[in-house]
């Protein structure tokens, strides 16, 4: 396994677009087309969240409407980062465990989102912060932050 340091020097050489910034924790920041990541954490999982986050920057993801849009976001992140853990420079391989752990979480947030206050039963995203249930006609507003317990407000 590479050091956080040998991946970094690799990701600057082969992304000069991105910018890459210690930080408090791993993030890809759009705005600034930055990554941003823990200084010093070359555990494998740190490693490999470096480059599920230089993903999200190659991909180019900025901003999702629909809650779904993020998991597949994500997925689409954590491809990118196997493609380029692949590379010969590189030469690892991302446990697949993990990354079905990190999307678990995604699948996770998202599930209890839709749950319906009334019912308990899954509704569906009808606008970028409501939902409807599908089965009582229930509408309920949810929370912006993917960050927080997913609170759900009736309407």
């Amino acid at each position: 396994m590479k050091t956080q340091a040998e991946t970094l020097a690799f990701l600057t050489n082969s992304y000069p677009s991105v910018r890459f910034v210690s930080g408090d924790t791993f993030y890809w920041s759009p705005s600034d087309i930055t990554v941003y990541y823990e200084a010093g954490n070359s555990e494998p999982q740190g490693i490999w969240a470096l480059l599920h986050e230089t993903g999200h920057a190659i991909l180019e993801h900025e901003q999702y409407y629909a809650d779904i849009e993020l998991v597949q976001m994500e997925m689409q992140a954590w491809e990118k980062a196997k493609l380029i853990a692949n590379d010969s420079q590189l030469d690892m391989v991302i446990s697949e465990d993990h990354i079905q752990d990190c999307l678990d979480s995604y699948r996770d947030w998202l599930h209890k989102r839709s749950l319906c206050p009334d019912c308990s039963l899954s509704g569906i995203q009808i606008k970028e912060s409501t939902y409807s249930c599908i089965f009582c006609y229930k509408k309920w507003k949810v929370t912006k932050d993917r960050f927080c317990r997913p609170y759900r407000k009736s309407l």
